[in-house]
């Protein structure tokens, strides 16, 4: 068990660090869909093409306004979004 959380944890990171921020939004969005709309593909894969896209321009939007002064990196609005979401999904499969 411990063993499969060091595994994964280390593919996502190489995944992101070699990718970057879409990476990590390609990681995060279609496992989130998954939960919400079920496994069928046909309904998943333009799902995930339009919720990828949207939720990058909401990050990128609430990184502008949200601080008072100067802007923040959208990757740190995905990454406070998509790592307890992945915690969430690896504790789900563990039960």
């Amino acid at each position: 068990s411990w063993g499969l959380l060091v595994v994964t944890s280390l593919m996502v990171s190489a995944a992101v660090c070699g990718s970057g921020l879409l990476g990590f939004v390609g990681l995060a969005v279609p496992h989130l869909l998954r939960l919400i709309l079920g496994p069928d593909h046909r309904v998943l894969v333009p799902a995930c093409v339009l919720g990828g896209g949207a939720y990058l321009v909401v990050c990128d939007a609430l990184a502008r306004w949200i601080p008072s002064q100067g802007e923040m990196p959208a990757g740190v609005l995905t990454a406070m979004i998509g790592a307890p979401l992945f915690i969430f999904l690896l504790r789900r499969s563990v039960r």
